[in-house]
């Protein structure tokens, strides 16, 4: 079993939970320090290979996830597996797609869908989910 990430680590945001996520963007050289043990890859095209285990959910950019219960599932995986490991969600620039899972995330682990985007923003990037509909599918992800 891996140990979380540190508190201090770049990109990495702490839930309400204590759980630990490291947000990227898959276009910036890889960070120093620990690898992921667990990766979600947000893009429109397949990934590329990793050394640790990862999911790919199709999300082209600046747009939404394609299959929304997929999106559900692999975020409540993601928050199960921050627990104890160290989890990475990464799109291409570390921003849109990333901020918008991790919004989504911080509703599963019982942010107001409301204030997800606000937490998001302060916690872990204030350029964090980017467009208008990304905006909406975080507080609608609290409905469904």
């Amino acid at each position: 079993m891996s140990e979380s990430w540190s508190s201090t680590a770049a990109g990495v945001i702490r839930f309400p939970s204590g759980a630990m996520i490291r947000g990227r963007g898959l276009r910036h050289p890889l960070p120093s320090g620990p690898v992921p043990s667990f990766a979600v890859h947000l893009l429109g095209k397949r990934p590329p290979v990793t050394e640790w285990e990862s999911r790919w959910l199709r999300w082209p950019d600046f747009l939404l996830p394609k299959d929304r219960a997929e999106a559900r599932s692999l975020f409540r995986e993601a928050l199960r597996r921050a627990a104890h490991e160290r989890v990475e969600v990464a799109c291409g620039g570390g921003r849109g797609r990333t901020g918008t899972a991790l919004a989504c995330i911080a509703v599963l682990d019982g942010v107001p869908p409301d204030e997800a985007v606000a937490y998001v923003r302060r916690h872990y990037s204030p350029r964090a989910v980017e467009t208008p509909w990304q905006r909406r599918f975080v507080a609608r992800f609290g409905e469904e």
